[in-house]
């Protein structure tokens, strides 16, 4: 309600107004200290003595000061617009006293007496606003279960540091302020929740940080946001050990990165590390290489049904697997037993290593190590022998060479053969000695010249070169003829020097086991959003880089368009890759973005799926337009219409629309026809860096995870959409983008699964 109608109103705006002085005197505090900061850091860098260990040390720790002051000021200034928006009136099991607590996006303590003025959303009882009830509640400390009684909970609406609003609530989906909120118009970028977190969100948020954490979460279930926020709060718990440099996203493109950008910095958290796998896999293997474009893969599949395109879905599904991995597995195990030569390590006659222990060093005692990594070691085994060894081998070449002077002085009489023959002793004791010496300093190098290991590419190439060799390797899995197009498909490639996506994790893998990294990993965490498109060979290479389970992995089998590669059962998976006790699993069923209308429509299409382990979205009390189905003769005829849409929908003043078609091909047409009706609007290919907002012209694969006012399907006919799985994703997902509005046109008889739209 208004807040001027709230009986409490005078209450809160005088708690409001102190609250804002206090944090406007805390802050020129702040600024005070970061201003002294400043010159002192300012004053090191011009005075630096790299000699001095202590000037650094105190650089060291006055620029990480610096740098969380800097941050604190950021916070604060948001704070002074918006302080808090919530408040939760709790009395502890056995205390009288009530803890009025004022929720809101950084804590601020009263300096003389420490009491709390706002408490953190990501503090433990601040979970009594997301998950409690009126009446009987408890949170988790540190020091266990708090009990007590929650007496009140209350949300605000501040704006420009003014009480626009105020609700007295029990539970938060239904409320008015939920419902304010989702009904919102959608910008450019992804906002934060912490105001309207749920129960089933926070405890997505708030799970323990070292195990697995398995998130299937329905269409517009807010998976993306609830990712950023759990980053925000682990930073919270764990800041004394962890940075967000710890941190990183992998999402599925550039253009999405964009979309959730500013999330992050909006929970005061910067320098998380946000990706695509892509990338990420580009960076560990170290070369540049020409990754064909794998939207150009789906495009063929979505347009084509044929033997081609079922040949095409074996070898990425192969290449995916974990039995791919295996076969490299193995492979590399063939290479290693070549790479020692067959000779001892010795000088002249002196054996120092023999070879079979040589090879027992490489292929057993150090097997844990990649294989250039297992040179070294060698290497310094041979070292440090040598160094062991070099005293006793001189002095037992000059001990045999006594022994033969002694035995020519004691066996034969004074004479010049006598004395020629120890001449040439001691000479050929000398010489040898000498030779020995000069042996010492280039024998370790000799010896390993002969080891000769390839690129991790170069191994991959003749893998793949090896026909006999790659069925050989394969026939535990699959048949000969799918083994022979697997590795044809893929030396073609590599032929025009071109990778597929699928050849991002062996060539990880490979690089991994050969070279090792070639810079040291400092992610402990990893949060991967549109996760069912990820093979079982990404995360499992993903999980050896880490050397954790520290994982958040969110994804919605109903939108897995790479099922061919992808995840089809998170269990099994997740099994597989972390273990039956490392792994827990969420279900995020409601869905927050759309309405009844919208959800409704789009639950009927997703059951043409037949898949009872993929339960329904349940939508959020919302109600809205229905959702028709215009049929028309042409595409040029849907354009036309399009236009009278957009007109209607900047009218209505929504912010955001999509035109969304099913292959990037279609767009292209579209656009012709769209700009032939005076409307002028950029197609989104997947290459784009920048996530510009307003309205998008894009194809049904790239919209997973994005949301908009208003969505408009240009063709939803029986003729772009049969019931293929593939294409009963595609359309679902293009029907879970909007948030109020949802238009679907169709060049003809509409699709089977939208038989029940009128």
């Amino acid at each position: 309600m208004p807040a001027v109608n709230h009986p409490d109103y005078n209450n809160e705006l005088e708690k409001l107004d102190y609250t804002l002085k206090y944090i406007k005197n805390y802050n020129k505090n702040i600024i005070n200290e970061k201003s002294k900061i400043d010159k002192e850091v300012e004053y090191s860098v011009q005075h630096y003595n790299s000699d001095n260990a202590e000037q650094y040390n105190e650089l060291l720790i006055n620029s990480n000061l610096q740098e969380a002051l800097e941050q604190r000021l950021k916070n604060l200034n948001k704070s002074m617009v918006k302080p808090y928006f919530a408040r939760v009136d709790f009395i502890e099991e056995g205390n009288v006293d009530i803890q009025k607590l004022y929720i809101g996006k950084i804590s601020m303590l009263r300096n003389e007496d420490q009491k709390l003025i706002i408490v953190d959303w990501r503090a433990p009882v601040a979970t009594l606003y997301y998950e409690g009830r009126l009446g009987d509640g408890l949170y988790q400390s540190p020091e266990g279960a708090i009990k007590g009684q929650i007496k009140l909970k209350r949300q605000y609406t501040i704006e420009n540091a003014e009480l626009k609003e105020i609700y007295d609530i029990d539970i938060t989906t239904n409320d008015e302020f939920l419902q304010a909120a989702l009904g919102a118009s959608k910008d450019k970028r992804l906002k934060d929740i912490v105001s309207t977190i749920q129960a089933e969100q926070n405890q997505v948020i708030r799970a323990d940080m070292w195990k697995c954490l398995v998130v299937q979460g329905a269409a517009g279930g807010g998976k993306t946001t609830i990712a950023l926020h759990r980053i925000a709060y682990l930073l919270y718990n764990y800041e004394k050990t962890l940075s967000p440099k710890n941190f990183m996203i992998i999402a599925p493109n550039q253009f999405f990165l964009s979309y959730i950008s500013e999330v992050l910095p909006d929970l005061g958290v910067e320098n998380v590390l946000q990706t695509t796998f892509e990338d990420f896999a580009m960076n560990v293997i170290g070369k540049k290489l020409k990754l064909q474009n794998p939207y150009e893969k789906l495009s063929f599949l979505v347009n084509n049904k044929n033997s081609k395109s079922e040949i095409i879905k074996t070898i990425s599904s192969f290449k995916s697997s974990l039995d791919f991995k295996n076969v490299l597995e193995d492979y590399i195990n063939t290479i290693e037993k070549s790479i020692i030569p067959k000779e001892d390590f010795k000088i002249d006659s002196f054996v120092l290593i023999k070879h079979e222990e040589i090879n027992k060093l490489f292929c057993m005692d150090y097997k844990r190590l990649p294989l250039m990594q297992r040179i070294n070691e060698i290497k310094k085994t041979m070292t440090n022998t040598l160094k062991y060894r070099k005293e006793p081998i001189i002095n037992q070449i000059e001990g045999e060479y006594d022994r033969k002077i002694n035995e020519v002085r004691l066996t034969m009489r004074q004479s010049p053969d006598r004395r020629k023959a120890i001449i040439e002793l001691a000479s050929a004791r000398d010489s040898l000695i000498k030779k020995v010496k000069k042996h010492f300093k280039t024998i370790i190098k000799e010896y390993l010249s002969n080891l000769k290991i390839l690129s991790p590419l170069e191994y991959y190439k003749q893998l793949l070169s090896d026909k006999v060799l790659f069925s050989k390797l394969c026939c535990t899995y699959i048949d000969a003829y799918t083994a022979e197009q697997i590795r044809g498909d893929s030396l073609y490639n590599l032929t025009k020097n071109e990778i597929e996506f699928e050849d991002l994790a062996p060539l990880m893998y490979m690089k991994y086991m050969i070279s090792g990294l070639d810079d040291k990993i400092t992610v402990r965490h990893v949060v991967i959003d549109e996760a069912q498109d990820f093979s079982a060979f990404q995360l499992f290479m993903l999980k050896k880089l880490i050397g954790s389970n520290s994982f958040t992995i969110l994804g919605d089998l109903c939108q897995g368009i790479y099922s061919y590669r992808g995840i089809n059962d998170w269990k099994s998976v997740s099994e597989s890759i972390f273990g039956e006790d490392n792994y827990s699993m969420l279900t995020l069923e409601q869905s927050y973005r759309t309405t009844i209308e919208i959800m409704e429509a789009a639950n009927a299409v997703i059951k043409f799926l037949n898949d009872p382990k993929l339960p329904p979205s349940k939508p959020v009390i919302r109600h809205g337009d229905a959702v028709k189905v215009i049929e028309k003769s042409t595409l040029k005829e849907v354009a036309k219409d399009i236009g009278k849409t957009m007109h209607l929908i900047k009218k209505d003043g929504f912010k955001s629309a999509a035109i969304i078609c099913k292959t990037l091909e279609e767009c292209t047409k579209l656009k012709s026809d769209l700009n032939s009706c005076g409307l002028n609007i950029k197609v989104i290919n997947g290459d784009e860096s920048e996530f510009y907002g307003g309205v998008a012209l894009i194809p049904s694969y790239l919209v997973k995870g994005l949301e908009f006012d208003v969505v408009i399907i240009a063709n939803a006919s029986k003729y772009e959409y049969s019931t293929d799985p593939l294409d009963v994703k595609l359309l679902y997902i293009a029907m879970t983008r909007p948030l109020h509005k949802l238009f679907i046109y169709s060049v003809g008889e509409k699709a089977k699964m939208l038989l029940h739209l009128k």
